[in-house]
């Protein structure tokens, strides 16, 4: 066992790779808090704190990776390196963390990729809604990975789920501020994996800019998108609570997302929209959105103004299954 003691300790960028010939689990607790160092560079692709390819792996307690990421944002740019994420997990299976909070990242919080069967429970990530490109948990070719009982605030998606993440539950999540729990973006990179099995369920949002999205690029990349479960979640005051976006990125473009979105449900949500188009349904020409069903979508206009706009949803290249209340009205058919 690894133990973190409470009090402050100052570490530059660690790898803990396997295979361990320790008996697993491995198991790291953390009570104080961690610090990087001001100096410490990270080389290009590198993260703050690595666990690879380790079979067994529990982090859990009460303490706090701070990366002080208030030091490198105002100093990012673009084209600049991706900054490094604080916490990384690469080759990582049957992992339990719990209780941990992350603060500040100057990247990622945490980063999740080729891992199987994780659970992350009862962890606080926190950020301030203007930091570039904080996001909560950022996963991909992952499966079997459960997000619950967990407090996210970032100036990112809370959680990201790209290409190839396979049966993943988020539940019991207060997301805010953010721009939501979003899968995508899909269709960036030649070849990508399927997404499919996804379930977002009993979810808080407050004060984010998205609540539940799926986001592709306009490309002629290929793959999936399917399985798609949200159900009862609570919007407050989100800007666009329901939203499917296959134009992301290059809205105008005369290229159609080639990503395939079938038999996404979304029902029993409810709360309160800032903007007058709280379902918004943007499918592509090329490979229109199918199996898309909503039920019980109990919504309200919180915002400001527009008093000559009405409440509505929009839709393109979708035909979407009606069921229960219907708050925005629905699409015309």
């Amino acid at each position: 066992m690894l133990v973190i003691p409470k009090g402050e300790f100052v570490v530059g960028s660690i790898l803990f790779s396997g295979p361990c010939s320790c008996e697993a689990p491995l198991m790291v607790q953390v009570s104080g808090t961690v610090l990087p160092q001001s100096h410490t560079k990270t080389a290009e692709g590198a993260e703050w704190i690595t666990f690879s390819s380790i079979d067994g792996l529990i982090l859990s307690g009460k303490g706090t990776f701070n990366g002080l990421g208030e030091k490198s944002w105002k100093h990012k740019c673009k084209g600049c390196d991706r900054l490094p994420a604080s916490l990384k997990f690469i080759k990582v299976n049957n992992a339990i963390v719990n209780g941990i909070q992350s603060v500040n990242a100057k990247g990622f919080h945490m980063m999740i990729s080729i891992c199987d069967n994780l659970w992350i429970d009862d962890v606080t990530i926190t950020a301030p809604d203007d930091s570039p490109n904080t996001d909560g948990i950022h996963m991909s070719k992952t499966n079997m990975l459960k997000i619950t009982n967990s407090r996210i605030g970032t100036g990112d998606d809370c959680v990201s789920i790209i290409h190839g993440s396979t049966n993943i539950t988020v539940e019991n999540v207060d997301c805010g501020p953010g721009h939501g729990i979003s899968i995508g973006s899909l269709g960036h990179y030649d070849s990508e994996a399927d997404v499919f099995g996804i379930t977002v369920r009993n979810c808080t949002f407050t004060d984010t800019d998205n609540g539940v999205r799926i986001k592709t690029y306009k490309s002629d990349s290929p793959s999936r998108a399917s399985g798609i479960i949200y159900e009862d979640l609570v919007m407050k005051n989100v800007k666009n609570p329901i939203i499917i976006d296959q134009e992301y990125g290059r809205r105008g473009d005369s290229q159609h997302s080639k990503v395939s979105i079938t038999d996404v449900q979304f029902s029993n949500i409810r709360g309160t929209s800032a903007s007058k188009v709280a379902v918004e349904l943007i499918c592509s020409k090329a490979n229109p959105c199918k199996g898309v069903s909503l039920k019980n979508i109990n919504l309200q206009f919180a915002g400001t103004g527009q008093a000559t706009i009405p409440f509505s949803s929009n839709c393109t290249n979708v035909k979407v299954s009606y069921s229960g209340t219907q708050s925005p009205p629905p699409c015309p058919p």
